[in-house]
């Protein structure tokens, strides 16, 4: 921290705003870290002089009372634990997440929506800023695509391991014969590239098509082809954005989420465990799957690599997403 600090002391450093900009985030999220180590040093000291007292006055409702404050001690110091193990210097970026339903028309398109609600809901228990850049809706209920940005400090780190294949079991909404239907969606989370990473490609390797953004959206959608699409030819990667009425700001956007999934795509390729995800498409179907969510006959999450089970299914479709987040963290640094 004071080697971080002493750095931006250096009036050379100014001469390049972008690495001031990240040296500053570092320093922000570090003291953020800082208060909130000491502010629970300072509550678990706080509880013990109240539990003393209450135990040498035998006052059972303030002992009751420390107890459930005893159990938010130990969820922040939980909290703060698996914060630690957010330890790659892009964990601590905004993320963007992309929903893509799975063959099945209106069922998986219906699921694919549940997913993108799930992870909104969840955000917005982090204190998360949400935009939603683009959003292809199906024909008739859910959606056929979305893209999702995220902005929070380690929302990337959260959410890094949510990529795969998510695989609902239902009793079908849209089925008058009430059957059991199962639906799939695939998830794919990559990093917003910020000043301290450098992604190059050239103009002559992008197609950009523009063209009308479909769904809600007032007289302007209809009428002009404000939305991007922006098509990586050598790596087949594509990227759209429709969230903006000017399509010069929807490019800037769009080439921003080139940037980032360029930069995930190089570094999963490295990962062998995962290379498979990202340098060849997978079926959005069976075998494939990482979690699974049923809602009949018995309601059920399972976390299908680190086995973590939850029986709340509405809780976690809701956005009580957190404890699977953590086990995938110590899950994935054990195998590091």
């Amino acid at each position: 921290m004071g080697e971080l600090k002493k750095k931006t002391e250096n009036p050379s450093l100014w001469e390049n705003p972008n690495e001031a900009r990240a040296y500053l985030k570092k320093i922000s999220i570090l003291e953020k870290k800082i208060i909130s180590a000491e502010k629970l040093y300072d509550d678990f000291d706080y509880l013990k002089e109240i539990f003393n007292m209450a135990s040498i006055e035998l006052d059972n409702k303030i002992l009751k009372e420390v107890l459930i404050m005893s159990k938010k001690i130990c969820d922040k110091s939980k909290q703060l634990q698996t914060e630690n193990l957010l330890s790659e210097e892009i964990d601590t970026n905004n993320c963007y997440i992309e929903i893509h339903a799975g063959a099945g028309g209106t069922e998986s398109q219906d699921w694919a929506q549940m997913l993108v609600r799930m992870y909104l809901r969840w955000s917005e228990n982090q204190n998360f800023k949400t935009t939603n850049i683009q959003e292809n809706y199906g024909e008739e209920a859910g959606i056929k695509s979305s893209t999702i940005k995220i902005d929070g400090d380690y929302s990337f780190g959260w959410l890094k391991y949510e990529s795969g294949i998510h695989r609902l079991v239902r009793i079908s909404p849209f089925d008058s014969n009430k059957r059991r239907h199962t639906s799939f969606a695939s998830v794919w989370v990559y990093p917003e590239v910020d000043e301290r990473i450098e992604i190059d490609f050239k103009e002559s390797e992008l197609r950009i098509d523009t063209y009308r953004a479909s769904g809600a959206g007032g007289q302007h959608v209809n009428k002009t082809d404000s939305a991007v699409r922006i098509t990586h030819i050598p790596s087949k990667i594509v990227v759209q954005c429709q969230n903006n009425r000017s399509q010069h700001k929807n490019k800037a956007t769009a080439l921003k989420m080139l940037q980032s999934k360029l930069y995930e795509f190089e570094i999963r390729k490295k990962e062998e465990e995962k290379k498979s995800q990202l340098s060849k498409k997978k079926d959005i179907g069976w075998g494939n799957q990482i979690r699974s969510y049923v809602l009949h006959p018995y309601q059920m999450v399972k976390d299908l690599r680190t086995e973590f089970t939850s029986s709340d299914a509405n809780g976690v479709l809701n956005g009580n997403l957190t404890s699977f987040l953590e086990k995938s963290l110590v899950y994935y640094k054990s195998k590091s």
